[in-house]
């Protein structure tokens, strides 16, 4: 019997047909390749014998594992060809057990030296990872083949040919693992950590080498050897990974890409950070872009001790990812966003003021103050980019945010992080003022009443009282920026005379009645900040500049019948500036203010096309062109302006006459009383807010109310009916009473002179007199509510013969019918 046994053993055509099918495949010389009518014949055979798949598997296996030892590579790539034509052919239930001698084939070559086996391997496995298996599978790990594909991508083979498509091997192998795991769920979880941590630093190193490598101008210019590169697969490997990203997943697919920028100094160069970014931010879907971008808010709060060069790398990125992101980049943490990175502007200046910063890993750092200023600018531009994503009524939001985070003397309180005193105050005023104009830039609004609030507005004009010459230019421009709605800006850049603004092609609407609104609110504020901007003494051309668009743009947008009066009126009351000798303005000032007030002029006179008021404008700048060019823009707004040393008294032709002015638009319907009236600036509380507030002006304000009944001024009418009387007129005349509020303007104005330029020792006397006064009055006050009401029966006189006062108490005295109402 035994005999009998090892006979069957020996004899082929008693093995089992599965068998005997594998081997048919193998040809005698493995160079002649796989057999394929064989293979056929098998293919045949596991399709109609399904349970027979996973022996075939197995069997395969085992000889590929022999030939891999015995290192026969031309059996292994055919027991590899048949496993994928297998593979490909057949998806029933079986398929599973299969699949895992497959693997463990894949396995094998993977581990070997030869970099022929593992490109090999690689390519099978990336064929499997492209077939949708119709079962699942609750066992199947890949664990290996991350690590294993990782390695491959930082592959230091020798040879750089044979270098680069083991990396080209290892990155189409992670792109199969992706694949075939991120949608099963029955998979162990793509997104993990401990997968991500090796395929994402694995891509970007290889993203990182070939990108500082010479790129083709074109993919179409590109030949095909330069589209197989790494670089082109590793960025459409990595966009992949990205695109399949789930809201959840977002986090760890993002933070170790921050680590490798991290670990590598990468931020520094910026360069490839912002490709990265640019690949994850065009890459995910758009609705989780606010998550990539509080990832890297949340980096830069974690590198707030780093180097300046650090630092500003994440800002770009921010500024980057925050442009692609469009709408959605922000997020529901809107004012957030803003408030790290005004943060973190503020920690930057007072690291410049310090000059140090203590670091817990490396003790005090030393700052370098350039680096430091290029990251504040990169902060600026962030926060600007941010704001033009948002709509019209969270940019006024962001805007009141950024206002309330500047210290304002009186107002808002000092910044307390800030130890350097002023100086620290008017950096952080500075930058905060930059953010807020990237803010504004390009705001446009149809209801400007609601946009810019008081809050914002009072603020914001207060700092047009700082001595400060670039402070008072960061509000002219924000200004400039909220009132331009229709582009027309650009066209105002320069101040020149324009014979023709029809050549300028403004863009002017009618004003709304929203806009009307707005200007009866706030338009004497916006005028006399105008007017007190042209007294300082600082103001050098690129004021005057955006003074002259800022006149421009009120004309063009916010104007109608009484604001373009009134507009005319600051335009005379700047002559009358320049003019001045009280106000002691250096020659060029003087000459900045008459050329911008005749530029305006000339161009107030063409918009309100009232021919008469446009001759006499251009016969005084005719006149001036002849006799004294020096006061229009031509000769001062240039480079090197050609005034003289001193300003000789000007009179006649050379000046604007508000007369003839009136005269001429009166015929036109405005309003000549109003016209005739200087404009004098009136002075409020705001100038309480100031930095340069003084003594007097304090004073000033104090005794305002008490200067009305001033005896410099007016005595005390104690005629009760005359008063009443005028009391009645006065409210019931529909008289224009802008005279009276002129005349009240300019009293006031004296007032305030008086305790600015006065001594103490007068002023001191001035409120002891008026202390006197006030106490005299009070006493007389007193004694007509004791004296008693006239009698038909005269005084009571004493028996002596000397009249005799006597108390009555006011309830008890007697009142004539007709004063009782």
């Amino acid at each position: 019997m035994m005999p009998f046994v090892g006979v069957c053993g020996c004899c082929g055509a008693l093995r089992p047909r599965y068998k005997r099918l594998v081997d048919n495949i193998f040809p005698e010389d493995p160079e002649d390749g796989l057999v394929k009518a064989n293979m056929e014949k098998l293919t045949f055979y596991a399709l109609s014998a399904p349970e027979k798949l996973d022996r075939i598997g197995a069997y395969l296996s085992e000889r590929l594992s022999r030939d891999v030892a015995r290192h026969r590579y031309g059996y292994v790539c055919i027991a590899m060809e048949a496993l994928d034509q297998l593979l490909m052919a057949c998806h029933c239930q079986s398929i599973n057990l299969f699949v895992e001698s497959f693997l463990k084939m894949v396995r094998k070559l993977l581990e070997a030296d030869k970099p022929n086996l593992q490109i090999l391997g690689t390519n099978s496995f990336v064929k499997f990872a492209n077939i949708e298996e119709d079962t699942p599978s609750y066992h199947r790990s890949y664990d290996f083949f991350v690590s294993r594909f990782s390695e491959m991508c930082h592959s230091s083979y020798e040879d750089p040919d044979i270098r680069t498509k083991i990396r080209m091997a290892g990155i189409k192998g992670l792109q199969g693992v992706v694949r075939k795991t991120v949608n099963d769920e029955l998979q162990a979880n793509i997104w993990d950590p401990q997968h991500m941590d090796k395929i994402v630093p694995s891509l970007l190193f290889n993203l990182q080498l070939t990108d500082s490598r010479v790129r083709s101008p074109s993919p179409l210019q590109s030949s095909k050897k330069e589209k197989e590169s790494p670089a082109e697969l590793t960025e459409r490997c990595f966009r992949e990974l990205l695109g399949r990203a789930a809201y959840g997943n977002i986090k760890n697919a993002v933070t170790p890409v921050l680590m490798h920028l991290d670990n590598h100094s990468l931020w520094e160069g910026k360069t490839f950070a912002v490709r990265c970014f640019k690949i994850i931010m065009y890459s995910i879907q758009s609705q989780h872009s606010h998550l990539v971008i509080q990832q890297l808010l949340g980096h830069l709060d974690a590198n707030s001790k780093s180097s300046a060069t650090v630092r500003a790398g994440i800002v770009e990125v921010l500024l980057e990812a925050a442009a692609i992101a469009a709408s959605g980049s922000v997020g529901p943490t809107v004012l957030e966003v803003f408030n790290t990175l005004l943060r973190h502007l503020r920690l930057s200046v007072d690291y410049e003021l310090t000059g140090s910063y203590e670091c817990t890993n490396i003790g005090t750092k030393i700052i370098k103050e350039h680096e430091e200023r290029q990251l504040q600018e990169a902060v600026i531009r962030t926060i600007g980019s941010f704001a033009n994503t948002l709509p019209t009524y969270q940019r006024s939001e962001v805007m009141l945010f950024i206002m309330g985070k500047i210290p304002i003397p009186g107002m808002h309180p000092t910044l307390p992080s800030t130890g350097s005193g002023p100086e620290g105050n008017r950096m952080i005023q500075v930058m905060l003022l930059k953010s807020l104009r990237q803010v504004t830039c390009g705001f446009q609004t149809t209801n400007m009443l609601t946009a810019l609030p008081n809050s914002f507005l009072d603020p914001l004009l207060s700092f047009a009282l700082q001595e400060d010459a670039e402070i008072r230019l960061l509000v002219l421009e924000i200004l400039v920026s909220l009132i331009d709605r229709h582009d027309n800006l650009p066209k105002f850049s320069t101040i020149s005379i324009i014979s023709d603004i029809s050549v300028l092609k403004l863009k002017v609407d009618k004003c709304s009645r929203q806009d009307n609104l707005f200007m009866k609110k706030h338009a004497q504020h916006l005028y006399r900040h105008i007017y007190l901007c042209c007294k300082e003494q600082s103001s050098v051309r690129p004021h005057f500049e955006k003074l002259y668009s800022l006149l421009a743009l009120i004309s063009m947008e916010l104007a109608n019948e009484e604001v373009v009066v009134d507009l005319i009126r600051v335009a005379l009351a700047l002559q009358d500036l320049a003019l001045s000798s009280e106000e002691m303005l250096p020659v060029y000032n003087r000459c900045a203010v008459h050329a911008l007030s005749s530029a305006y002029l000339n161009l107030i006179s063409q918009l309100t096309t009232v021919p008469a008021f446009c001759q006499h404008v251009h016969e005084v700048i005719e006149m001036r062109q002849k006799e004294s060019p020096y006061l229009l823009p031509e000769d001062v707004f240039i480079e090197n302006p050609k005034i003289p040393k001193t300003l000789e008294k000007l009179e006649g032709e050379l000046l604007f006459q508000q007369a003839k002015i009136t005269e001429v638009l009166g015929g036109s319907g405005y309003n000549t009383e109003r016209l005739a009236t200087p404009y004098v600036p009136q002075f409020t509380d705001e100038d309480r807010l100031s930095k340069r507030k003084s003594i007097g002006e304090t004073i000033s304000l104090q005794v305002e109310v008490e200067s009305r009944n001033s005896p410099e001024k007016e005595e005390v009418n104690e005629n009760i009916k005359i008063y009443n009387t005028h009391r009645h007129i006065w409210l019931c005349s529909p008289v224009d009473s802008v005279g009276v509020e002129e005349q009240e303007k300019e009293r006031r104005r004296q007032v305030v002179e008086k305790f600015q330029k006065a001594p103490f020792e007068e002023i001191a006397a001035h409120c002891g007199a008026r202390a006197t006064m006030l106490q005299s009055k009070l006493n007389q006050i007193f004694e007509i509510t004791i004296r008693p009401p006239p009698s038909p029966s005269g005084t009571i006189t004493s028996s002596y013969g000397q009249t005799q006062s006597r108390s009555v108490p006011v309830y008890e005295m007697k009142f004539p019918d007709l004063c009782v109402y």
